[in-house]
């Protein structure tokens, strides 16, 4: 009855009995956007422009036609399909690889659109379970692996993936939202299983990590911290699987490999550089903002770090450029000590 009234006052007009109705939507929509777009930034615009499609559209809505869950899934999607066909117009930046010092990185298929996503705002967004159709946990399809994995799909087999295999809607009800039928629903889904399958491969033979917040999580963590901020090179070293990769969005190469890694490192701590290291989570992951240590004694932002933990071992750092640390609440520098 409550949620009746406040539709009837909705359709009048009332700005606040819509909010009322969907704001408690708000961070789910959130997440799916991001998982969609693998940005940030660019999901942020997508639930603003969901909101006010879902506000204007509000008098041709009725709840027997789809619930009001749907319908905003419905739309976050189509706003998320238009800007991926968008993005997919751009030109394609050319680096010049002779500005890179040795070792010289390893060109891979990243997207280099690819944000962090603050565990903050994750908070709320799983308070309604996923369908009895979904294959994957929400930890995983929100890790960085998994988000990456997804902006390589097509954006049509994308979008099937994650309403059927991540939220659990139902066949049918996918096709009401994408306006197609069950049929090419269920072909996209298909198609979209394999291809994440082949990108995931590289996965396979690594346990899983530890559990969040877990005595063997924090202790993998703090050796970290200890050997960055000492920049102790063979600790660091110590703490990384042989296969280990560094990305660095929105550069679509990166450092693969123990040895070529150990040399990034090397020439990161070179002329004696040094780096404080401020603890949040990205991803459901264990992150870092990273800022060095300047000769007046003030620390000034350099980066944000993004472990993939793979049981008591490294086998994933993502590093991406300060301008994400507002968005963890982290500041552009640190008081002097």
């Amino acid at each position: 009855m409550v949620k009746a009234d406040l539709l009837t006052r909705a359709r009048a007009g009332d700005g606040e009995a819509f909010r009322a109705l969907a704001e408690s939507y708000r961070r789910e929509l959130q997440v799916h956007c991001y998982r969609m777009l693998g940005s940030f930034a660019d999901a942020e615009d997508a639930v603003q422009e969901t909101m006010l499609a879902a506000w204007q559209g509000l008098g041709g809505y009725t709840e027997e036609r789809a619930s009001l869950r749907t319908r905003l899934y419905k739309i976050a999607t189509s706003r998320c399909l238009n800007a991926r066909r968008a993005a997919s117009r751009r030109p394609v930046r050319q680096w010049d690889m002779s500005q890179f010092e040795a070792p010289l990185p390893t060109p891979r298929d990243e997207p280099v659109w690819l944000q962090p996503f603050p565990d903050a705002f994750l908070a709320g967004s799983a308070d309604r379970p996923a369908g009895p159709e979904a294959r994957y946990e929400q930890t995983e399809a929100i890790s960085l692996a998994f988000v990456t994995a997804l902006q390589l799909l097509p954006p049509r087999q994308l979008a099937v993936l994650i309403l059927r295999d991540v939220l659990g809607f139902h066949a049918g009800e996918v096709a009401g939202m994408l306006e197609v039928t069950v049929e090419s629903v269920n072909s996209a889904l298909k198609r979209a299983r394999a291809g994440l399958q082949r990108r995931r491969q590289s996965a396979a033979g690594h346990p899983p990590p530890p559990a969040a917040g877990s005595p063997a999580e924090d202790a993998i963590v703090a050796k970290f911290a200890r050997a960055w901020q000492s920049a102790d090179l063979d600790a660091l070293v110590a703490l990384l699987t042989g296969d280990v990769f560094v990305a660095m969005p929105p550069e679509p190469f990166g450092y693969e490999g123990r040895e070529l890694v150990a040399r990034y490192f090397a020439r990161q701590f070179g002329a004696g550089r040094r780096f404080d290291l401020v603890p949040t989570r990205a991803n459901g992951q264990p992150a870092f903002g990273a800022y060095l240590r300047l000769p007046a004694g003030t620390r000034h932002a350099a980066g944000f770090y993004v472990l993939t933990l793979a049981a008591g071992r490294i086998r994933g750092i993502t590093r991406f450029e300060p301008g994400v640390l507002p968005w963890f609440g982290l500041p552009r520098s640190l008081p002097s000590r």
